[in-house]
């Protein structure tokens, strides 16, 4: 999740000429369906088909490591040095090469904002990987965001992989209603970004079919049912896409996984008023149709046993993970689960990487309709 702007600093510093019809001056709107945008290695690493695919999500916090900015509520930065973006981006590509991933989805990277010193975060992390390929949608652009110094920014899901992506496209998620005609206009703007993997990736793990790819970041802190509507879109979109081939659908869910037994009072919540994410109670069945339809990276009955093992989330970098929010569903076979808490479950510290905890699952014995 990610903690935007408030309606008083943007009232504040925004005028109501601003939202004229036909008018976006700063440039943050998007088409329903637009191409995504492609990325590439500077230095291309060949690699073989594999057998099965190690897959990766992670939430990597606009590459802030854990500093405390005013967005979590736990402190009042706002931008970063460049100093600072390469080391936290250093940290994230050291586990990231860690996993190895032949796939990896990730949220909340910056490829050309000010808080992040104009770092290319994407770009960083293909260079410093073993990645090769990625396909970018971009779900908080402006060109200038008239806030507590912000400015530009340009920030969102990402697709990667050691093999080319195709047919990628960015299909808009519907906004807010429960926000004012100014803050709509400066709030993110959620998507489903979605790719297909070369079929030259799939020679020795899938001959002769496709894999489809489908990656987002839902609604974190909307009262109006935004969040549940982008669940059932991602949820639909992933059934169009099992008609095609297999369909791996991965990301930032910003909901609970049924059977949760914490659900609200968390004891990291710092924000209040619009921008609270603290209380899950209402949506225990959200995720239930994904469940019920496709494997996911952590076997529900796992989960429910214990949920400690597999949370991912939280505000706090003094606390530990008390919410999961990331998930990995596929119509194929998922084994090997992991969310990577810690040294002893991952092999590396990550609570000073992120907010989130990443996930690691391997997809093996395809099946498509």
């Amino acid at each position: 999740m990610e903690w935007p702007l408030t309606r008083g600093r943007l009232l504040a510093l925004a005028t109501s000429s601003l939202l004229q019809p036909a008018c976006d001056p700063f440039e943050t709107g998007f088409a329903p369906d637009e191409p995504a945008e492609y990325f590439k290695a500077r230095n291309v690493e060949q690699a073989s088909p594999p057998q099965t695919l190690q897959l990766m999500d992670y939430n990597v916090k606009f590459g802030g490591g854990r500093i405390d900015f005013f967005f979590d509520c736990h402190g009042d930065r706002v931008l970063m040095s460049r100093e600072e973006v390469e080391h936290n981006m250093a940290g994230l590509a050291k586990k990231i090469r860690q996993v190895d991933p032949d796939v990896l989805f990730i949220e909340e990277v910056d490829v050309n904002s000010k808080r992040a010193a104009f770092v290319n975060e994407l770009q960083y992390l293909l260079d410093h990987t073993r990645l090769n390929y990625a396909v970018y949608g971009s779900q908080w652009r402006a060109d200038f965001v008239p806030s507590d110094g912000l400015g530009a920014v340009d920030s969102g899901n990402a697709i990667l992989a050691k093999f080319p992506l195709h047919d990628a496209h960015r299909l808009a998620l519907p906004l807010r209603t429960d926000l004012s005609g100014i803050e709509r206009y400066f709030y993110l703007h959620r998507n489903l970004l979605v790719a297909r993997l070369d079929d030259a990736a799939l020679t020795e793990f899938a001959p002769g079919k496709e894999l489809w790819l489908l990656g987002t970041h839902a609604e974190a802190y909307a009262k109006d049912g935004t969040k549940k509507r982008h669940i059932e879109l991602f949820t639909e979109r992933m059934k169009l896409l099992a008609k095609q081939g297999i369909v791996v659908g991965s990301g930032d869910m910003n909901a609970l996984p049924p059977g949760t037994l914490k659900t609200s009072h968390f004891d990291d919540s710092a924000c209040v008023g619009d921008y609270e994410a603290d209380d899950y109670s209402a949506e225990g069945d959200w995720l239930e149709p994904l469940y019920e339809r496709y494997q996911e990276a952590i076997p529900l009955a796992d989960y429910e046993a214990d949920n400690a093992p597999y949370l991912s989330h939280t505000t706090s970098k003094d606390g530990f993970w008390n919410r999961r929010l990331d998930y990995i569903f596929s119509t194929g076979t998922l084994t090997e689960g992991l969310v990577h808490q810690d040294k002893a479950h991952g092999g590396m510290e990550t609570m000073p990487l992120s907010d989130h905890a990443p996930l690691s699952a391997v997809l093996s014995s395809p099946e498509a309709p």
